[in-house]
């Protein structure tokens, strides 16, 4: 099955070798997604700030393939720190309503200045 890429027009260009949205078929892949505004500043320098702009940063990627965040079946997060998990999940419950997609979230090594990083999984509605 073909893979497109898609670059969306809210969400800053990457400079490292990959594509921010890939949909194969009726699946949609988002890269990980971290609190840069569209011109590629970081965005708060709180849990909260980060999380809310990372978040934006996914729906924005989802909508340029045509999903929204209820089309998300799988979330996978990378926290600098899950000392901050409690203000990730309050950030998070903005954005995702019951059912819930699958989740994992794991604390991880991210470069100087980041706090979380955020990708998901979709299918594109019928």
């Amino acid at each position: 099955m073909p893979r497109v890429a898609i670059q969306p027009t809210d969400v800053v260009t990457p400079k490292a070798p990959y594509s921010p949205v890939v949909v194969s078929g009726d699946h949609v892949y988002t890269a990980g997604q971290v609190a840069f505004d569209a011109s590629g500043a970081v965005v708060g320098d709180r849990m909260e700030a980060q999380t809310r702009q990372a978040l934006t940063n996914v729906r924005q990627c989802l909508a340029a393939a045509g999903c929204g965040l209820e089309d998300v079946v799988k979330v996978n997060a990378y926290l600098s720190d899950l000392g901050d998990f409690d203000e990730y999940n309050a950030v998070y419950r903005e954005f995702f309503t019951e059912p819930y997609p699958a989740r994992t979230t794991v604390q991880a090594g991210l470069p100087p200045g980041l706090l979380v990083e955020i990708e998901a999984v979709a299918r594109r509605p019928a």
